[in-house]
């Protein structure tokens, strides 16, 4: 009996999301979770609230079934769609986790995505990016609080703020989605496979297709010859190469799996013009080189199996003391890396990039974004061999950091 009152108690929430009727949301949410999942579709009441204004199938063509910049709120009329918002926020208020997936794998912001629903996309993804800082905060007072922090339990709780499904969170593109660190990574075997790098498990490490990407970045880092570079992992080596087109006075290039290393003695780049390698984790050899005052124009960071703590950690920890303040011309050197968190899944790519953008801003950095196609891969052999894709969208988010004036 218990069970049905139960079901009969989703339904009850489901149905008045679905209807935008907060007045019967309202007694409801206080004693039935806001994130309670219809068993035959998944529907959450978010999912819900935001299927309830799907435009005809005639004007969904004209929003978001493909990928692009075409979020117009489709043909949803004023008051639905301020209906809808207000049924979003009340939910978002009372605990609804902006990334549970329904039944068609989707969490309500590829279904607000997918249905052309601007408003309410750009609703969830601010709900994801307050919900990925509450959890760093959190991380933050839990590693304060185990080495004997004081006061560490004080000032970060929010009993409405929800938690991440775990499930739809990607924290960074290249993290494998199997149980593997950079240790295990880095005592791995690797196959060179033509255009493409794969782990021993057949993760995509690096791929050909990140040319374009590179070469931009190269462009922008470097925008005259006889720069200071440092680029952190090799991998195919993509990168290293357009910054040797650039003619840099200095080339230094951190790697630390004995794989990459042996390619890049056969391929000859202890040799090129102003090559310096580190062999190493870039955690031991980059505090030597802060230690002895050295000093880069163009940084770049690109590694795999590491998290984004660990690329907030090199910006916030070695990137401020590397990188020059003023530079050849005194506008100061610039950095960039491969922003490929979340990138499986687009509202995870706009969560985790406005994500990073602020944690640069905290870290003294200014980013400008510049946006770049990424090849259709739809009828592609490019993934043939991966385990896992870990790009899927058609535009590629191209950070470039300084720091702040």
């Amino acid at each position: 009996m218990a069970e049905v009152d139960s079901d009969m108690q989703t339904q009850i929430i489901l149905l008045a999301a679905a209807h935008h009727n907060l007045e019967e949301l309202r007694p409801l949410l206080r004693r039935t979770s806001a994130s309670v999942q219809d068993p035959e579709t998944g529907f959450t009441p978010l999912h819900a609230a935001i299927a309830a204004c799907a435009p005809e199938p005639e004007d969904a063509e004209q929003g978001l079934n493909q990928q692009g910049d075409g979020l117009s709120n489709g043909e949803v009329a004023p008051e639905d769609l301020e209906a809808a918002v207000k049924t979003v926020k009340l939910l978002l208020q009372n605990g609804a986790i902006w990334n549970d997936l329904d039944n068609n794998n989707e969490t309500p912001g590829c279904l607000a995505y997918r249905l052309g629903l601007k408003e309410l996309y750009e609703l969830m993804v601010d709900a994801g990016v307050r919900s990925e800082l509450l959890l760093s905060h959190l991380d933050e007072y839990e590693r304060l609080e185990q080495s004997g922090g004081e006061d560490s339990d004080e000032g970060v709780t929010d009993e409405n703020e929800p938690a991440a499904n775990s499930e739809a969170q990607k924290p960074s593109g290249k993290q494998p989605d199997v149980d593997i660190n950079s240790e295990d990574y880095l005592r791995s075997d690797l196959t060179f496979q033509g255009d493409k790098l794969l782990d021993a498990e057949a993760n995509g490490v690096m791929m050909a297709w990140e040319a374009d990407i590179m070469k931009r970045t190269a462009d922008l880092l470097l925008p005259k010859p006889g720069l200071c570079a440092l680029n952190v992992g090799h991998g195919l080596g993509i990168i290293d190469t357009y910054f040797q087109a650039h003619s840099p006075l200095s080339h230094h290039i951190i790697e630390a799996h004995p794989a990459v290393l042996d390619k890049l003695r056969k391929d000859g780049w202890h040799e090129k013009p102003g090559v310096v390698i580190h062999q190493g984790r870039w955690q031991d050899v980059l505090p030597r080189l802060v230690r002895e005052n050295v000093m880069f124009d163009a940084i770049y960071f690109d590694t795999f199996a590491e998290d984004y703590k660990a690329l907030r950690e090199f910006f916030s920890e070695y990137v401020i003391g590397l990188l020059d303040p003023q530079g050849e011309d005194g506008s100061g050197g610039r950095w960039g890396f491969f922003n490929g968190m979340g990138a499986d899944r687009r509202i995870c790519y706009d969560v985790y990039t406005k994500v990073v953008e602020l944690d640069l801003f905290e870290a003294g950095f200014d980013t400008e974004w510049e946006e770049i196609s990424v090849p259709d891969f739809n009828n592609s052999e490019a993934w043939e061999g991966v385990r896992r894709r870990y790009w899927v969208l058609d535009r590629y988010k191209l950070p470039t950091c300084r720091f702040l004036d």
